[in-house]
């Protein structure tokens, strides 16, 4: 549950505060743990915005193959807050819920197709340390989705480990997005 993070919560003050506490109470409602410590540098925070503006735009790769990437990367390094914050926004997005609840499992169920198999089996050797990308599943990444989706899928991976680590360094954890908005919970890894 939220509320013990590392790094103690700014106060987030002045107009852009009020401004900030106004959109996340209306996109969110409530303010996000991860604003709250990246307030106390808003270099860093305005960094974190322009990426996420910026990388909304991208369009090569599939937006529901995306959420699997990164909710396989936070299922493995273990961010709580971006599993519920994933499978919230997979919600809001309108992408497939059914898969996206069950990515924490993803080996395990037999809902998700080769294709999203490949990509969160992607995810996961990229975030290894040191990473795991073998040549054979590059290629076929690259014959399925083709150059300019591969590079973006792989540039998204790289940020969702920017992000996941950060939020797990910090404490940050989840606040229950998902919960509030009547989601089912998100399946559990198997400790196999």
């Amino acid at each position: 549950m939220a509320g013990n993070t590392r790094i103690p919560q700014a106060e987030l003050t002045g107009i852009s505060g009020a401004v900030v506490k106004r959109m996340s109470r209306k996109m969110f409602g409530e303010v996000p743990e991860p604003l709250g410590v990246v307030w106390h540098n808003r270099k860093v925070l305005n960094f974190s915005f322009a990426v996420s503006r910026r990388v909304k735009k991208w369009d090569q790769c599939d937006a529901n193959l995306k959420s699997f990437a990164h909710m396989a990367v936070a299922s493995l390094v273990g961010c709580s807050f971006c599993l519920d914050f994933g499978y919230f926004s997979a919600h809001n997005e309108g992408l497939d819920l059914v898969k996206a609840q069950q990515v924490p499992r993803w080996r395990e169920s037999d809902v998700f197709t080769p294709l999203e198999r490949d990509v969160m089996e992607y995810a996961e050797a990229m975030t290894q340390t040191t990473p795991t990308v073998t040549d054979e599943l590059s290629a076929r990444l690259l014959d399925t989705l083709g150059p300019a989706a591969l590079v973006e899928l792989t540039s998204y991976i790289a940020l969702a480990n920017f992000m996941t680590r950060g939020n797990v360094a910090m404490g940050i954890e989840s606040q229950e997005f998902a919960a509030s908005c009547g989601l089912a919970p998100l399946a559990v890894a198997s400790t196999a």
